[in-house]
């Protein structure tokens, strides 16, 4: 009993100095306060990331970092968040992939279509070495990529007709991310692919100059596409990644310990959002049916996957292996 004791005793102690030793790292650590950045509003996963990823960090560091949130591009769009960051200007923010590939074209290989069968294909992907590795090349960059959060898989709407055939999208101007990519897949399928920044698409929306875009359910429900797109097509025609991203220049003035938190919570938030798509998106579709939304969830997706294929011969070589890696990762 006595031996137990001392072993028990021995054992508090042990966990006590270990998180005093913890906890002094970040007590001898100079208060942070860190600019998150986003373009999307408070009801979007990028916000539901954001504001968890706050969380974790400060319950982990003591309150050694302070994250404040600045959503609805408030700070800029996303290639001006990215170049902020760059400079330090920006400290971090949840980017879409899209953007993020304009700096390091490798990561444009998850923008290819039809990609990802299933949301847990790509998150096996993303979390896994090959994921690993294009975060790191961010640092070539001057970024520091530290996990994957999600846009989610993209469908496409529009305020002109039903949409169930590539025919059906002929001609329509169709607003996409300012990536190549993006463009040559909605030219391949018909449509006349206008590439511009998310807040320039809201305008012009509302305004008619473009009859349609592309984004995952969750954008289409928190920013009210409805009430200018009166058609969605269920396409899941690209699972776009985000990315949890910092400027080099701030990564670097940071201690190991808080380095080591920032990069755990953001994985932990990224899943978190993962999640909270995964629950939200059933009830997010009976919302905009409810609103009126015309919904086509029996489009003829092989030929939607035909009509992309001229795509992977024009960008199958331009990743690297990256691609091949991807696909035998799937198989």
């Amino acid at each position: 009993m006595k031996t137990f004791a001392r072993s028990t005793l021995v054992l508090g102690l042990s966990l006590a100095l270990v998180s005093t030793a913890q906890a002094s790292e970040f007590d001898d650590m100079d208060p942070v306060t860190l600019r998150l950045a986003h373009v999307v509003n408070e009801q979007d996963g990028f916000h539901i990331a954001a504001v968890k990823f706050q969380e974790l960090v400060a319950e982990r560091t003591e309150g050694a970092v302070t994250i404040d949130i600045y959503p609805n591009a408030s700070l800029g769009d996303e290639r001006t968040l990215l170049e902020g960051m760059q400079i330090g200007t920006v400290d971090m923010g949840v980017i879409t992939n899209g953007p993020v590939a304009n700096f390091v074209e490798e990561m444009a290989v998850f923008e290819l279509p039809f990609l990802f069968p299933s949301p847990e294909a790509a998150y096996e992907v993303l979390d896994g070495p090959i994921g690993q590795e294009l975060l790191d090349k961010l640092s070539e960059v001057n970024l520091k990529g530290l996990a994957y959060a999600e846009r989610g898989f993209r469908n496409l709407t529009n305020s002109e007709r039903a949409v169930r055939t590539p025919a059906d999208i002929d001609g329509l101007r169709i607003r996409v991310m300012e990536n190549p990519v993006y463009t040559d897949t909605f030219t391949e399928l018909g449509a006349n692919a206008i590439p511009m920044a998310w807040t320039e698409a809201l305008t012009a929306m509302q305004q008619g100059t473009i009859d349609g875009q592309e984004n995952p359910v969750n954008v289409i429900h928190s920013f009210k596409l409805n009430e200018t797109q009166t058609h969605m097509t269920l396409s899941r025609h690209t699972y776009a990644p985000a990315i949890f991203v910092m400027g080099m220049p701030v990564w670097n003035g940071l201690p190991e310990a808080a380095q080591d938190v920032l990069r755990q919570a953001a994985q932990e938030a990224a899943e978190h959002e993962r999640r909270y798509n995964a629950e939200m998106e059933a009830e997010q579709l009976e919302e905009l049916r409810a609103a009126g939304m015309q919904i086509v969830d029996d489009a003829d997706l092989d030929a939607f996957q035909a009509a992309v294929a001229p795509v992977y011969e024009k960008y199958g070589d331009q990743f690297g292996d990256y691609l091949q890696r991807i696909r035998e990762a799937l198989e």
